[in-house]
């Protein structure tokens, strides 16, 4: 699928660095950053999710023990 995208100039530079880096097309960081940040979003909204889980099942045991 092709999609334009406006760049600011600091953008175009950093991208243009990363490209030249890691030794890929501009086109690749780009997808790569995508996947990454989605991936990286999920993995948060799952850690979120667990930790509200465990307050709801240990958080009156661990208020008690704190008494």
């Amino acid at each position: 699928m092709a999609l334009n995208i406006r760049l600011t100039d600091d953008a175009e530079r950093a991208l243009e660095a990363l490209a030249k880096q890691e030794q890929m097309s501009k086109n690749e960081v780009v997808n790569r950053a995508i996947l990454d940040r989605a991936a990286r979003r999920s993995q948060s909204t799952e850690v979120r999710q667990l930790a509200r889980q465990a307050i709801d099942d240990y958080g009156p045991l661990l208020a008690r023990l704190a008494e």
